[in-house]
């Protein structure tokens, strides 16, 4: 019974009528490895055998075209041969992947730790910095699009009262404006705590910093 060749699907054959070569390429980013160019000892004396017989023809033809049947015979057998060995090479820098079957390199795709490849057990310790990053950029852009009163409200004491409506007038205040657009109210004037300093809210009986009734 012939020997079963074993073969992998993350190659692609290079071999010439000269030699033998195959590349071995990760499943996930593509990078891997090219196998040595070995020469094929028979490649140059089949060439040889084949521009002669097309030279003189007749029977040297004849000739000729068992030449090119041993050769490609011969070819086959030797290139065969050359696959096994360079499988054989290849293979402890690659593993297939049992979740998803895809043939990956140890070397940047592989997690030891889970027995998987990262695009199914990614890096935990790279997700979370990429995590945090992300969140930093997004955090970056939300300030960029601040209002520029949003911005003057952050920068600030966030503990200063906001008025939703004037006290006067009773008109809906969209931005934490000083005075009321509808009446001219004074919108930040107010008495202060005795306690603690803190602004009083109009009409508050109790101070909202420390409780301290204001009556």
């Amino acid at each position: 019974m012939a020997e079963k060749i074993e073969f992998v699907t993350n190659y692609s054959d290079q071999s010439t009528d000269n030699g033998f070569q195959f590349e071995f390429r990760c499943n996930r980013y593509g990078n891997g490895y090219k196998t040595p160019f070995k020469p094929w000892s028979l490649g140059s004396v089949s060439q040889v055998a084949d521009g002669a017989g097309s030279m003189l023809g007749g029977l040297f033809s004849r000739a000729a075209d068992v030449t090119q049947r041993a050769k490609s015979a011969a070819w086959e057998k030797a290139r065969d041969k050359a696959l096994v060995a360079a499988v054989t090479e290849m293979k402890p820098d690659f593993a297939q992947c049992p979740r998803c079957s895809s043939w990956v390199c140890r070397q940047q795709c592989w997690n030891d730790k889970r027995g998987l490849c990262k695009r199914c057990a990614p890096d935990l310790g790279v997700e979370m910095s990429a995590a945090q990053s992300d969140r930093s950029v997004q955090e970056v852009w939300a300030r960029a699009e601040m209002s520029a009163e949003d911005k003057k409200l952050a920068a600030g004491d966030w503990r200063e009262t906001i008025v939703a409506s004037c006290p006067k007038c009773g008109a809906p205040q969209e931005v934490n404006a000083k005075f009321c657009p509808e009446c001219g109210a004074d919108l930040k004037a107010g008495a202060v705590c005795a306690q603690c300093g803190a602004k009083l809210q109009p009409g508050a009986k109790f101070c909202q910093e420390c409780g301290t009734h204001t009556a």
